[in-house]
């Protein structure tokens, strides 16, 4: 989502700041700006568009503080005015999050004399900053604050102070130390230029120079957090020379699989775990978006090895409708990100009802692993591309793991074995290929499944929408006939997944109902038997590894993973940047 990054030191600090927006570019955004401070005056340019459209603007940024700001629009359109930073007398802002009373807040300003330039909620803070300004900026900080709410990360500069200020409530803030002094919201800003950061806890403010950085906790008490030594692997790599960030981590699932395996036996005691699932009353778990899909995954594999209810809610609804816990209840809170604002808010909801709190989570630093008892890592590495991927496979392959506690080195093994099927699969792309073509010429595609294909043909929908914006849905195949076979015709191509033996029969009658009614067919299975049939009859077919059907998600995924990614290049599409989605949702 919105991205921020600061920089005190000693070099040019829009060339810092242009960095360190680059490296955001992949939470999504649409808008960009910087503002320095150089000798008692604050300097800003700001542009709907892209981060590279600053360039030229550089020049005209001195000074060595500033701060900057990638935006994903929630309040006023993407513009060049409603872009950060905001200025308004002494003072630059740039915020990620949600002022949730700005209205209240932006006509009593305006009652004191105020103009308000833009259509944002964010544009409150930097009036009310200059409202309480006395000489103190730190002061004027704390001050603003305690008028928001909602939730905010916030950076602000002071012309006159050679420094910027951070702060923080709900919304992350990172401080990094290095050749110069950083701030930003994400790690990934820091890669390359800080050796060591810290994550400030809620309601943290740092004033950073080039001199130093003191921190002060909600209270206004100095107070020292520890700095960590920054690791590579926060770092993204590039492309590893494939023309996009989506196809890189997508052959990058196998090496997931075996990493979120490696690393969870050092990271989970697997006999207490166990005790504390077999005794549960009920588990839920609560996702948005790829990692709720992962969940309905896990509801299968866990529902399965545990004598008790399990269930998945989708978090921005379990907030309002939060299924009943107790305390011998589990709640399982998955997301890429571990910033994710609904899922945060559903697990806080889930804890305080008495859950123990699990978080499956890429990221070891977020906010989620802070208030969960126990973390699952899942050991994706850096994810760029908007669309998750890897992580996805990442979160299957923790789910296995939490299912076969009592025998979990069995299941390691039989996952790393699924893992060279898997990075066949996607150094490959032959069979993708074709059915993306079939999508792309297509009003519409619907993916269908039975049993837990059904699971991988709701985040194959999803996939496609979100990197070729083609419409799609994905739901169970025996639900057809009740409504969706009035859609099909020779216009809409359904992607039928096929790999459990068991019920390939009902999946095939599904299929001879869409060709019936002229409908293209794209069969995708592991049963050769099923290609055999089907393969002269369909408009295209393809044969993965044959896994056992409790394992074959893996390889369905990764296929319909590609499938998405060669429609979105097929169409015209930026796969890692799709318009107007964000890596990490941290609003609500």
């Amino acid at each position: 989502m919105c991205g921020i990054v600061g920089y005190a030191g000693r070099g040019p600090a829009a060339a810092e700041l242009f960095e360190g927006l680059k490296k955001l570019e992949y939470r999504g955004y649409d808008s960009a700006g910087i503002s320095t401070c150089d000798r008692g005056e604050i300097f800003t340019a700001k542009r709907g568009g892209r981060v590279e459209e600053l360039s030229p603007a550089l020049k005209n940024l001195p000074g060595t503080v500033g701060i900057g700001h990638t935006r994903w629009a929630t309040h006023g359109v993407a513009n060049d005015i409603n872009a950060h930073p905001h200025c308004y007398g002494k003072f630059a802002v740039v915020h990620n999050g949600i002022i949730e009373n700005y209205a209240e807040l932006r006509a009593e300003l305006i009652a004191e004399g105020h103009k308000f330039a833009s259509q944002t909620d964010s544009e409150v803070i930097v009036h009310l900053l200059d409202f309480y300004y006395d000489g103190d900026f730190s002061d004027a900080l704390r001050l603003t604050c305690a008028r928001l709410k909602g939730c905010w990360a916030i950076a602000a500069l002071c012309a006159g102070f050679d420094g910027f200020a951070v702060t923080r409530h709900s919304s992350p803030v990172i401080l990094g130390e290095g050749v110069g002094r950083f701030a930003a919201s994400d790690i990934y800003a820091l890669c390359g230029r800080a050796h060591s950061y810290c994550v400030l806890e809620d309601g943290d403010m740092a004033i950073v120079t080039p001199a130093g950085t003191e921190i002060f906790d909600r209270n206004m008490k100095a107070v020292r957090r520890a700095f960590e030594p920054l690791k590579e692997e926060y770092g993204d790599g590039g492309t590893d020379g494939c023309p996009h960030y989506m196809l890189k981590e997508i052959r990058q699932n196998a090496r997931t699989m075996r990493a979120t395996c490696d690393k969870f036996f050092s990271a989970v005691n697997a006999g207490e775990l166990r005790l504390r699932l077999a005794s549960a009353d009920k588990i839920v778990l609560v996702g948005c978006g790829t990692a709720y899909n992962a969940a309905l995954a896990a509801v299968r594999l866990l529902g399965g090895a545990y004598d008790c209810p399990v269930s998945a809610h989708i978090a921005s609804e379990a907030r309002y409708s939060p299924p009943r816990v107790t305390k011998k209840s589990v709640c399982i809170a998955v997301s890429q990100s571990g910033e994710t604002a609904d899922t945060l808010m559903a697990a806080r909801i889930a804890r305080d009802a008495g859950a123990y709190l699990l978080a499956v989570t890429n990221v070891g630093y977020s906010a989620i692993t802070r208030i969960a008892d126990k973390v699952v890592p899942v050991c994706a590495g850096a994810e760029v591309c908007v669309a998750a991927t890897k992580s996805y496979i990442g979160q299957l392959a923790c789910f296995h793991l939490l299912a076969s506690l009592n025998a979990p080195d069995m299941r390691r093994e039989s996952i790393l074995k699924v893992a060279d099927d898997v990075e066949k699969i996607a150094n490959g792309g032959t069979y993708a290929e074709v059915i993306a073509r079939l999508c792309v010429q297509s009003r519409a595609v619907f993916f269908l499944g039975r049993g837990a294909d059904v699971d991988v043909a709701v985040e194959g929908s999803l996939k496609l929408k979100e990197v070729s914006y083609i419409f799609s849905d994905g739901y169970p195949a025996g639900e057809l006939k009740h409504g969706t076979l009035a859609l099909v015709d020779e216009s809409v191509t359904s992607v039928v997944l096929i790999c459990d033996e068991a019920l390939a029969e009902k999946c095939v009658n599904a299929v001879e109902q869409i060709l019936s009614r002229r409908g293209k067919v794209a069969v995708v299975t592991t049963l050769e038997r099923t290609y055999d049939e089907l393969k002269n009859r369909v408009d295209a077919a393809w044969l993965l590894p044959s896994v056992p059907a409790h394992l074959a998600h893996f390889v369905s995924a990764t296929a319909l993973q590609l499938i998405a990614y060669r429609a979105a290049v097929l169409a015209g599409r930026d796969p890692d940047k799709p318009r107007n989605l964000a890596k990490s949702v941290t609003v609500e």
